[in-house]
């Protein structure tokens, strides 16, 4: 395991650290407004909608960002890697004037 695997290991566990740790603030804070609102209900779901709405636009952006992050490097090892050597094509046969 080189130093760049340590590196992206340590920003996959801290990036999911974060967002676990955001999504955790955002339902705290979701669950006291909802107790503290005392049973009115269309302002009940308008907070428990944008909850859900901040959770999985934070945890889908998370996912999509890795994943274009883990795609882009591994397009960049593989072309850091020796090329393989390709077969030229075979000339093609000189043409003959009657």
């Amino acid at each position: 395991m080189g130093q760049d695997d340590g590196l992206e290991l340590a920003r996959a566990r801290y990036g999911l650290f974060a967002v676990v740790l955001s999504n955790l603030a955002i339902t705290g804070v979701a669950i006291f407004g909802v107790w503290r609102l005392d049973g009115d209900k269309a302002v009940i779901v308008s907070v428990l909608t944008a909850a859900f709405t901040a959770v999985s636009s934070m945890t889908t952006a998370y996912l999509g960002i890795k994943a274009v992050s883990n795609t882009a490097r591994a397009m960049a090892l593989r072309d850091t890697r020796a090329p393989e050597p390709t077969e030229t094509p075979a000339s093609p046969p000189a043409q003959r004037t009657p």
